[in-house]
């Protein structure tokens, strides 16, 4: 379903790669988590597989489209929850999300059925009539995550969907990423919340310094290192990177 081959993003002339040499290959099905320290090229990233960044070299897929030649037909693909919230803070909550449904031409019947779904599940109905501007950090977080579902895209992508959500929206979320990947979808996501990473996920990959060190399941990634949590493996592989790199 996604597809990095050979992807780098290089900036000053390329001298300094934010993404050196990255091959990804995700199905369906699977919660797929992509961790790795600040400023390690995880947001790049993301904005490449969305198709707000162009490489400087390599090819990104969606469902079989070329995001570079065909990035109508991969970016309808996509449902996109960013780090921050660019939202229109004039708009209601329901305004916008009727905003959403259009822009991928979501039909009255599937939108109407799909928000009130969702406005019970994240618990924002009483908030829905007033303007975004009025809303908390972890309400716009909602809105954006109901909006980035509206049209059931086969692809979710979510970088650092935790922040700013209470326990319970926390706990609806992640019951959503598993939901939506046990319908045959995918889920993209990045957190530095190493523990729900290694509860929820059914691959990890591991970035540093734009270069991909580690992929596989939990149980791939612990192999000569039996019994390690997630944490413990991260803080080894990415220590033996950076002594490689040296």
């Amino acid at each position: 379903m996604i597809d990095f081959q050979h992807v780098t993003k290089a900036y000053g002339k390329g001298s300094v790669k934010a993404v050196d040499d990255l091959n990804l290959h995700i199905g369906k099905g699977k919660v797929f988590c992509f961790i790795g320290p600040n400023g390690a090229g995880k947001t790049t990233t993301i904005r490449l597989l969305t198709g707000i960044l162009s490489p400087t070299e390599g090819t990104v897929t969606i469902g079989g489209y070329d995001m570079a030649k065909q990035p109508l037909e991969a970016k309808r693909l996509i449902g996109y929850v960013p780090d921050q919230h660019d939202l229109y803070d004039r708009l209601t909550g329901l305004e916008y999300l009727r905003f959403m449904a259009d822009m991928y031409e979501v039909s009255e019947h599937d939108r109407k059925e799909r928000i009130e779904h969702y406005l019970d599940v994240f618990d924002l109905r009483d908030a829905i009539g007033q303007q975004v501007r009025s809303y908390s950090r972890g309400m716009k977080q909602k809105l954006t995550v109901i909006g980035a579902l509206v049209h059931q895209p086969p692809v979710w992508v979510l970088d650092e969907p935790m922040v700013g959500l209470d326990p319970r929206a926390a706990h609806v979320l992640k019951e959503e990423m598993r939901r939506h990947c046990d319908a045959g979808n995918t889920v993209f996501f990045s957190t530095h919340v190493l523990e729900v990473a290694e509860r929820l996920c059914d691959e990890i990959a591991i970035i540093d310094k734009g270069r991909l060190i580690a992929q596989g399941t939990l149980e791939e990634l612990r192999s000569g290192h039996a019994d390690e949590s997630l944490e413990q493996l991260f803080l080894t592989l990415t220590e033996d990177a950076e002594v490689a790199g040296q």
